[in-house]
């Protein structure tokens, strides 16, 4: 059982007790009439090959609040997109596959490249974002959520509270935060336990009150790829392709909405996915590629509000970081031991110790690329350069399927 203690700028709602699944759901389905609901899968190919998406389908048949459901396919040749259609095909809700590699897919970049507007690199984020334009383009839904598809400990409890506050009408919630306790036989979640929150209270302690970093550090697990919004939020957050994601749309929602309008909710009394390696030997991949992504998404929202950074600055960061981690180490320490979990002090230490290098590669490449555009454009800037574009887009997912 959790507490009901409240110690952020934003509404928490906690896991109190284990109210039937039945009730929850049945409410939702009531909420549905007035608030049809979207799912937005982001998925490589490679995980229909894994354990963890099988069960998800499951679980999924089983809901019956949902009006469409929306997966954008990464990372797949035409037979594989046409075997993940035949794997999908089990969805009892009406849902589209959305082939990003494919030739219709392709032609749309080309179209948004001649019109100016980046849409960076492969990954989650640009995955995301055109399954957003697809729900907007077709125009059926007005909630939304998504979560990954490598989640192992996955049952219908956890998309229903992730759902419920957006889709309550009595609310009046814009954004939904989902959130979990990251532990098995050992803590896990490192990235947010040994990098950002350790990174979010040295900026505190250099930079002084700012309401944007105590937002950051109400978030309990500020990294979950789970969240919900009103259909509305879609068309306005700007959103990074990268691995700065999670935090880049926190930092969008900050700035678009009112602290009332944004809440976290407990969705899991245990959750476990796929462990990225800590890749110590390369910056560009696992953890280490990771870090400093999130960490420039943070250096740049800061810097639209006015913080100047320089070398000196960064040098700072990482001392006082330091410090600030291996202080929560020994937190982690106690309450591992307490509850009888492993902890390798030795790989913890490790771990921040490559997580020092992102907060310094990731101050290099923001200082050396003062005109990077990271940021995908939102929706409104398209259509307003492209006002064909959603029958375009519209037209390019039904088509494939």
């Amino acid at each position: 059982m959790a507490d009901f203690f409240q110690n952020g700028l934003i509404a928490t709602l906690h896991r109190l007790k284990q109210r039937p699944l039945e009730s929850l759901e049945a409410e939702l389905k009531r909420f549905s009439r007035k608030r049809p609901m979207a799912l937005v899968l982001p998925t490589l190919y490679s995980e229909l090959e894994g354990e963890a998406l099988p069960n998800i389908i499951a679980e999924l048949r089983q809901v019956e609040y949902i009006q469409e459901i929306v997966i954008g396919l990464d990372r797949a040749t035409k037979s594989e997109f046409h075997f993940a259609k035949t794997f999908f095909s089990d969805l009892p809700q009406p849902h589209r596959v959305i082939w990003q590699d494919g030739p219709n897919m392709l032609k749309l970049h080309e179209l948004l490249k001649h019109h100016g507007l980046s849409i960076g690199e492969p990954g989650k984020g640009r995955n995301a974002w055109f399954c957003f334009g697809y729900i907007l383009s077709a125009g059926r839904s007005r909630a939304v959520a998504i979560h990954d598809c490598d989640i192992l400990t996955y049952d219908r409890h956890l998309l229903a509270r992730l759902f419920y506050p957006v889709a309550n009408p009595n609310f009046g919630i814009k954004f939904c935060k989902g959130y979990y306790a990251r532990v098995t036989d050992r803590l896990n979640g490192r990235v947010t336990r040994l990098f950002v929150t350790p990174l979010v209270r040295s900026l505190k302690k250099i930079l002084g009150p700012l309401e944007y970093l105590d937002f950051l550090d109400g978030f309990r697990y500020p990294l979950a790829g789970e969240f919900s919004m009103g259909v509305d939020v879609l068309e306005h957050i700007r959103i990074p392709s990268d691995w700065g994601l999670e935090v880049g749309v926190l930092s969008e929602v900050y700035r678009n909405y009112a602290l009332k309008q944004i809440c976290q909710v407990d969705i899991a009394d245990e959750f476990d996915h796929k462990h990225q390696p800590l890749s110590e030997e390369d910056p560009n991949a696992g953890l280490s590629k990771m870090t400093i992504d999130i960490a420039k998404s943070i250096y740049r929202t800061l810097a639209s509000m006015g913080v100047v950074f320089s070398e000196e600055f960064f040098r700072t960061i990482k001392a006082t970081y330091l410090r600030t981690a291996f202080d929560f180490l020994e937190k982690y320490y106690y309450d591992a031991k307490i509850n009888g979990l492993d902890f390798d002090r030795h790989q913890e230490e490790k771990t921040i110790e490559v997580f020092i290098r992102s907060i310094i590669i990731a101050g290099e490449q923001f200082l050396a690329n003062p005109m990077e555009v990271p940021l995908i454009p939102n929706w409104s800037r398209v259509i307003s350069a492209i006002p064909e574009f959603y029958d375009l887009l519209y037209k390019s997912v039904e088509e494939d399927n």
